[in-house]
């Protein structure tokens, strides 16, 4: 379980994460990174998005809770301030703990590194 501090709550911090972030999709997840400026006081935050198109509600809340599990040691990583939504794609119900892993750790890892400019 994620401390009360880290977690996304409200409808506008999804939105703002969404709407005002940087997106990156790999084979299971989908991951809106919104990096703000380093805030001392505040924690970085995670927010699930998990579909009914990903499977019944067993099946939702194991794979909200992996990765709620995978995602605790990013947040370590993040700049305070910062807001991450993990959206599970409907793959991820039937993928494994280590697929899933690698692929929430491939896609943060994208969504952090600058925009190439053209």
């Amino acid at each position: 379980m994620l401390a009360a501090a880290q977690r996304l709550r409200r409808g506008a911090d999804f939105a703002a994460a969404i709407r005002g972030g940087r997106r990156v999709g790999r084979g299971t997840v989908v991951v809106h990174l919104l990096l703000e400026e380093p805030v001392q006081a505040s924690a970085a935050r995670a927010g699930f998005v998990v579909s009914k198109a990903v499977g019944n509600a067993v099946t939702r809340n194991k794979v909200k809770r992996r990765l709620r599990h995978l995602v605790r040691p990013v947040l370590d990583e993040l700049p305070g301030g910062s807001m991450l939504v993990v959206r599970a794609l409907p793959a991820s119900a039937h993928a494994s703990y280590a697929t899933l892993g690698s692929d929430l750790s491939a896609a943060v890892t994208a969504a952090r590194k600058p925009r190439r400019t053209r």
